[in-house]
């Protein structure tokens, strides 16, 4: 497990800036490794002091939250507070956020137990494929061929993927549809589950390719040698001891007083607290408890403020950091310093039409200035306005680039950025003399 240090580090490879945020949640998500280390009577007492994160959309609030989750590979969920209705009306119940983590968790350890008995899957994969389609080519071997030695040729062109492309008739089963009927009271039906194995999942023919027919029979088979029950408590025991739900949004449920919708936006506050205080939650992979899961929710708060929450659910989000709004040169960083940069994106992407971009310092000054700008004058949506500068800057060169043309190099310059962009710069140069 890492430490505070080493999580801040890692998340500072994909985020800029927002430096308190960052130490809220390395500190959150390494007392939970302290606390496994303890008596577990003492284990028991201890829960997740749960965060809310303040500020404006685009500043990296859900960035934060999934990047931690992805870094110890953990349970997580993002669910928007706005989308649940008080207990009596139609809509989703506050109850499937935990389905919702516990199907995140299904799918976590299912892959990691598949990735265990993938090599003993595979080879009884590879031998069905094999009986299909050896009988197939041996029909067409040339007579003056000796057997033994197309067989041998046969396997290492197999081995080599040269029939990948081919196609072949398996049996496969078919996947029965499920029903989650009246998911608004928490209830999921599974006409497969209530028949239980009265009923077997049918089978039919179908012809594919030999790539496709390998990844469907190896699902198949994996799923033959994975023991569900194992698979299940295990992932209920993740999704208790490791889970993450980000929940957004979370001011749009927050009203002022006097106002016509307090009732209904408090009742869904009331009906999200027992989940974050603990409670039990009845799932089909069985029941899970919600004591030790980390709630991180975030919101705006420009109109209402986390005191406008209702003071049960203040108190179990102890933890409550501000998040900075960004400037030019936290755009700047954001378009060269992560990894997964948007310069670096449009790069690797154009470069499969034979386009090499290149942005020179002047044009990330230029683009960081006008997303300041923009921002500052138009609604603030933080580095989301990075995405509709940079699409309307190569949208042109995007839209003409084939693989067909040989290597092109694009210098991206300052000149290239107020051309492009001129439209949207003599705009910013009038509004400011609009009162």
């Amino acid at each position: 497990m890492m430490t505070c240090k080493e999580i801040v580090k890692n998340l500072d490879m994909y985020i800029i800036g927002q430096a308190k945020a960052k130490r809220a949640v390395a500190i959150a998500l390494r007392n939970r490794y302290r606390r496994s280390k303890l008596p577990k009577d003492l284990r028991a007492e201890i829960t997740p002091k749960n965060i809310i994160l303040k500020g404006p959309t685009g500043v990296g609030k859900t960035e934060i939250a999934r990047r931690l989750a992805k870094l110890v590979n953990a349970p997580f969920v993002k669910v928007e507070a706005t989308k649940y209705t008080e207990v009596g009306y139609v809509g989703r119940d506050v109850e499937s956020m935990i389905r919702d983590l516990v199907e995140a968790s299904v799918r976590i350890v299912k892959e990691e137990q598949a990735n265990k008995i993938k090599e003993k899957a595979l080879a009884v994969v590879d031998k069905k494929i094999t009986d299909i389609l050896y009988p197939l080519k041996k029909a067409n071997k040339p007579e003056d061929m000796d057997t033994e030695k197309f067989r041998e040729d046969f396997y290492k062109d197999y081995q080599a993927g040269k029939f990948d492309n081919e196609p072949i008739d398996i049996d496969v089963k078919e996947q029965p549809k499920s029903l989650n009927l009246m998911d608004g009271i928490g209830a999921e039906i599974n006409i497969g589950q209530i028949m239980g194995g009265m009923i077997k999942a049918p089978r039919k023919i179908k012809r594919m390719s030999v790539a496709r027919a390998r990844e469907i029979l190896l699902e198949e088979e994996c799923d033959r040698l994975i023991d569900p029950d194992q698979l299940n408590k295990e992932a209920i025991y993740r999704a208790e001891q490791e889970g993450i739900i980000f929940i957004d949004e979370i001011d749009k449920i927050a009203a002022k007083k006097n106002n016509g919708q307090d009732v209904s936006r408090e009742g869904v506050q009331r009906d999200i607290l027992p989940i974050v205080e603990g409670s039990v939650v009845n799932t089909k992979y069985g029941v899970v408890h919600t004591d030790y899961i980390l709630f991180i929710a975030a919101g705006a708060f420009h109109i209402a403020s986390v005191s406008d929450l209702i003071p049960e659910l203040q108190g179990r989000f102890p933890i409550q950091v501000e998040l900075d709004s960004l400037n030019r040169e936290d755009f700047k960083k954001i378009l060269t310093i992560p990894q997964n940069a948007i310069t670096t994106q449009y790069q690797e992407l154009l470069k499969v039409d034979n386009i090499d971009l290149e942005f020179t310092d002047d044009a990330i000054d230029a683009i960081a200035r006008l997303a300041e700008d923009e921002n500052e004058t138009n609604e603030n949506i933080g580095a989301r306005r990075l995405q509709t500068i940079m699409e309307l800057l190569i949208e042109d060169i995007s839209f003409n680039a084939s693989e067909e043309n040989p290597m092109t190099k694009v210098k991206i310059d300052k000149a290239f950025v107020e051309n492009t962009m001129k439209d949207m710069i003599h705009t910013h140069d009038f509004k400011k003399y609009v009162l």
